[in-house]
């Protein structure tokens, strides 16, 4: 099997040695995924509007990876308050509700940024087998 890695062009990829997503198959798995643009957090304070921004990055990944939303089995949202919890589930919903994947919410002390409210996971896998080219 091929593996194809997709990168957003983020300086921390080289920094840290990571992919955005890598596709091995009909398996693609993408890195945790935080609302930031360059070097600029999107959405700072707004929970629901971070979450949306970091969704609207997985989805780019996967349609470059060749796969969508509908592929998505798994999401993990780590976020910095918990209590929050209605506002970014709004948000994860809006784009899974047909599909439900299963997820998982973890509240966590902090992201490497303490403007970051969430970071995002996703698992997909591709069901029509077409082959990777």
């Amino acid at each position: 099997m091929k593996r194809t890695n997709i990168s957003s062009g983020a300086k921390w990829e080289d920094i840290v040695g990571y992919s955005r997503a890598v596709r091995i198959g009909n398996i693609i798995e993408i890195s945790g995924t935080a609302p930031v643009d360059g070097d600029k957090v999107f959405g700072i304070g707004d929970v629901y509007a971070q979450t949306k921004f970091c969704l609207q990055k997985i989805e780019k990944a996967l349609i470059e990876a060749g796969s969508s939303m509908n592929d998505v089995i798994r999401t993990r949202m780590f976020v910095t308050d918990i209590s929050l919890w209605e506002d970014y589930g709004r948000a994860h919903r809006e784009y899974f509700l047909n599909i439900k994947p299963v997820t998982s919410m973890v509240e966590v002390k902090s992201l490497i940024d303490p403007d970051m409210l969430i970071e995002i996971e996703a698992t997909a896998i591709i069901l029509n087998n077409e082959k990777q080219e």
